[in-house]
């Protein structure tokens, strides 16, 4: 697995499990320690993890409502964790990531890849079709 794809995995699976928690933001930094050091125990560049983490929550008020704009018929607290979380990162890469690093295409293709490994049967379309929304949304400005 490319490090990078590994890393959004850590990061979606520490958003998952603070997001479960109750959003606490004092826990944060523990959870995605105990995950980097169970998942990605040879990475190299674990700056990305925190990057990605710290950067969703940082941005989570204005993510979250680009969200309930983009589905407005699935309420934020309505769509599953792992769901909310992909897009939350893709998001986020998508909106306020370095477009050099990561440009928008590739960042919707691996919010994609999170969505089919961790979601359920219809999460791949569906973050798609979100993450296609905002793209377009942004490609017209």
């Amino acid at each position: 697995m490319a490090s990078r794809h590994l890393s959004r995995s850590i990061a979606m699976q520490s958003l998952y499990e603070w997001d479960f928690a109750g959003k606490k933001e004092e826990s944060l930094d523990k959870i995605v320690q105990k995950n980097i050091d169970e998942f990605g125990p040879g990475l190299e560049d674990k700056g990305f993890i925190w990057e990605l983490v710290r950067g969703v929550v940082k941005k989570i008020t204005s993510i979250d409502k680009i969200i309930t704009k983009a589905a407005p018929e699935w309420p934020i607290d309505q769509i599953t964790i792992v769901d909310r979380n992909v897009l939350r990162i893709g998001l986020y890469e998508l909106l306020y990531g370095n477009k050099e690093d990561v440009p928008p295409k590739v960042a919707i293709n691996e919010a994609i890849e999170l969505a089919k490994t961790f979601g359920g049967e219809s999460s791949g379309k569906f973050i798609n079709g979100v993450l296609g929304t905002v793209f377009s949304e942004i490609e017209k400005k």
